[in-house]
C-alpha cells in the first residue's frame, strides 16, 4: 500500500517536472525523492514517469495518479486552513490571471487584511487560467473567459472596451478614435488563439464584416507590445490594460460593441475556504462601490 510520504514525493516531482527542480523547491534531497518514487513504482508495478536526458515526463498511469494526488494534497491544505483561525494574518494563495491590472489591486487589499500573506501570481491567457484552476494548480483565477463547466464558482468583476495601440510615429497617433471599417487590410500583431482579447477583437470585426491584412501572431502580451512598438503592425488591447508606454498610443474603437468581461473564478467545492472567501471580498473592496462583483456578492448573502 502506498504511503503518504511516497505519494507526496511523487506529487512534488510531477508538479516540478523533474527530480532536481523538486529537490530545490522542497529542500528534500533528490536521492530521497527518487527513492520514494521507486518504492511507489515497485509496490504498484506501474511506471509513473518516463525518464529521459532532459528530465522526466508522466506516463498515462502517472497522469491518472497525479490528478488524484492533486485533489488529495489540496484537500489536506483545505483541512488545515479550516482548522486555523479566520483571523490568521498570513496564508498562502495561488492566483492565475490573464493580466496584472486587476489582480494587483485585489492582492494589495488582501495584504491589508493579511500582512504576512504569501502568494504566487501566474499570468496566462484566459483559457489557460481556467485550466490552472481546474487542475488545482491555482486557487483562484482572474479571467475574461467565463467557464462553461458547472464545477466552477464564477463572479463578475468588471467590463472593458476594446481598442487599438500603435507606435507614436503612426499617422493615427493624433486621432481620438477610429472606426472598425478603417482597419480593413491593415497588418496586425495579435496574441495566440485562446486570448480573450483577440477573440473579442475578432468578434467586433465579424460584426462589421471586416478582414484584416497580414497577422503576426506572438505568444505573450509583452511580445505583442514590443512587436507593435517596432512597427510590425497594430495591436488590439482592452482599455484598462493598456497601461503606460511612451512609445505607444491607445486609440478607442468607437463602434466596437462587444466588450471584454472579466470574472473571478474558483472551483465551487473550494469557495468556502477562508483565504478564497477573503480574496472575493477584497476584490469587491478594491474595485469600489460600483463594482459588479460587490453587487453580486450582496445578492448572494
Amino acid at each position: 500500500m502506498a504511503s503518504v510520504t511516497q505519494l507526496r514525493a511523487f506529487h512534488f516531482v510531477a508538479t516540478a517536472g523533474g527530480y532536481s527542480q523538486a529537490a530545490r523547491e522542497t529542500a528534500i534531497s533528490q536521492s530521497n525523492l527518487s527513492g520514494q518514487v521507486r518504492q511507489l513504482e515497485a509496490a504498484s508495478g506501474l511506471a509513473l514517469f518516463e525518464r529521459g536526458a532532459f528530465g522526466v515526463r508522466l506516463t498515462a498511469d502517472g497522469e491518472a495518479l497525479y490528478k488524484v494526488t492533486s485533489r488529495l494534497f489540496t484537500a489536506i491544505g483545505e483541512a488545515d486552513a479550516i482548522l486555523k483561525s479566520r483571523k490568521v494574518e498570513g496564508g498562502r494563495l495561488r492566483i492565475a490571471s490573464d493580466g496584472v491590472v486587476h489582480s494587483l489591486p485585489i492582492l494589495g487589499e488582501l495584504r491589508r487584511h493579511r500582512p504576512n500573506l504569501v502568494f504566487s501570481l501566474l499570468v496566462h491567457n484566459s483559457e489557460a487560467v481556467i485550466e490552472q484552476v481546474a487542475q488545482y494548480r491555482a486557487d483562484v483565477g482572474v479571467t475574461a473567459q467565463r467557464p462553461k463547466d458547472d464545477r466552477f464558482h464564477v463572479r463578475p468583476l468588471t467590463s472593458m472596451n476594446i481598442g487599438l495601440f500603435l507606435p507614436k510615429s503612426h499617422p493615427w497617433a493624433r486621432r481620438r478614435d477610429v472606426a472598425i471599417r478603417e482597419l480593413a487590410g491593415l497588418p496586425f500583431v495579435l496574441r495566440e488563439k485562446g486570448s480573450r482579447t483577440r477573440e473579442v477583437f475578432e468578434q467586433n470585426l465579424r460584426e462589421h464584416d471586416i478582414a484584416l491584412g497580414p497577422i503576426l501572431e506572438v505568444s505573450t502580451r509583452e511580445g505583442v507590445r514590443e512587436t507593435v512598438a517596432a512597427g510590425f503592425g497594430l495591436g488590439a488591447v482592452a482599455d484598462l490594460e493598456f497601461g503606460f508606454d511612451t512609445r505607444l498610443h491607445f486609440l478607442p474603437l468607437r463602434d466596437a460593441k462587444v466588450t471584454i468581461d472579466e470574472y473571478l473564478v474558483c472551483l465551487d467545492e473550494r469557495r468556502r475556504i477562508p483565504m478564497i472567501e477573503d480574496f472575493f471580498k477584497c476584490a469587491a473592496e478594491a474595485l469600489g462601490p460600483l463594482s459588479p462583483l460587490r453587487a453580486s456578492l450582496a445578492q448572494a448573502v
